[in-house]
């Protein structure tokens, strides 16, 4: 049985078994896994991380798809992280992805993982930005992020990716929800995608105009409005400029470094908040308290918020 050492020293010389093992420890949070990725983690950083999300329905698994087969066309090696969801009942997953992309599986440089969220309400898996980490150490020259799609609060991954694409779809509301801000802030790519739709030429102007009212340029950079339709392979070459482009323009702002401080940031306190509470939670399941105060506020003889005053004091 090869130790977490054996399996990190694999990996740096490129065996995909290697990987998917570690993988495996690190999506299941074990304590191999955290070892895994404190030797991992120093060898990391040189990845392109691209996070795609957007509502329900847009198309991102096809448009994924599409933006794989155009990177594989210019020599880029890729790691795919495919989020699905996790049922709330049996905690299973769908993990579709692997059906939609396997024309993608038998290359060997391209890594395809599909994660559920495991009930996590942020639109990622707890532990995507381990995966995300060992895919890059792996030597992956991109590693896309492809987000569940449930709605305008899923920005979770803005603080992941060095680019993030939101992607927007026409006749599914997503003018109303292109207002809201969440979506508004995240976007350093916009996608209209499902171009051959009816009306799609009307939404496409509707969303220039708000952008044009909305968007001032980020740090130098104004967020690009791109029609693709990820069925038909269209727009696809446009959208990897895009995304060059935008990598370049981090690269010569300086603005990477900022960035990744604020990467750091994220995932040491959503990292340190999701243990808290894991800790609180085991401790006062064991003596009972926790039982105790739940019962209290359904019989509404305490609130909620002080019955988390009390469970935390």
């Amino acid at each position: 049985m090869p130790t977490v050492e054996d399996l990190v020293e694999r990996l740096f010389a490129g065996n995909r078994r290697a990987l998917s093992r570690l993988l495996t420890l690190i999506e299941n949070d074990t304590p191999e896994g955290r070892r895994a990725l404190k030797q991992i983690y120093p060898r990391s950083g040189a990845a392109h991380t691209v996070g795609l999300t957007g509502s329900a329905g847009a198309g991102k698994s096809t448009l994924s798809g599409a933006l794989a087969r155009e990177l594989r066309r210019r020599d880029r090696t890729l790691g795919i992280v495919a989020i699905d969801p996790t049922s709330p009942f049996s905690q299973g997953a769908l993990l579709g992805d692997r059906i939609r992309m396997q024309d993608l599986t038998s290359d060997p440089s391209v890594f395809l993982r599909s994660m559920a969220t495991r009930g996590n309400l942020g639109g990622l898996a707890p532990s995507t930005s381990g995966v995300v980490t060992a895919l890059d150490a792996f030597g992956m020259d991109v590693v896309l992020v492809e987000t569940v799609g449930a709605g305008q609060d899923e920005v979770e991954v803005a603080a992941m990716a060095d680019t993030t694409v939101v992607v927007l779809t026409p006749g599914a509301g997503d003018d109303v929800q292109a207002m809201k801000a969440g979506i508004m802030e995240i976007a350093d790519i916009l996608v209209v995608n499902k171009s051959d739709l009816p009306n799609a030429d009307l939404f496409y102007r509707q969303m220039s105009a708000i952008y044009e009212s909305y968007s001032a340029a980020r740090n130098g950079w104004q967020t690009p409005i791109l029609k693709t339709s990820g069925a038909e392979q269209e727009g696809i070459e446009a959208l990897v400029d895009a995304l060059d482009q935008h990598r370049a323009h981090i690269e010569s702002t300086q603005q990477r470094e900022a960035h990744r401080i604020e990467q750091a940031r994220h995932q040491v306190l959503a990292l340190a908040r999701q243990r808290l509470i894991d800790q609180l939670v085991a401790d006062h399941t064991t003596d009972g308290r926790l039982d105790e105060i739940v019962a209290r506020v359904a019989r509404r003889e305490m609130d909620p918020h002080s019955g988390a005053d009390e469970l935390i004091a």
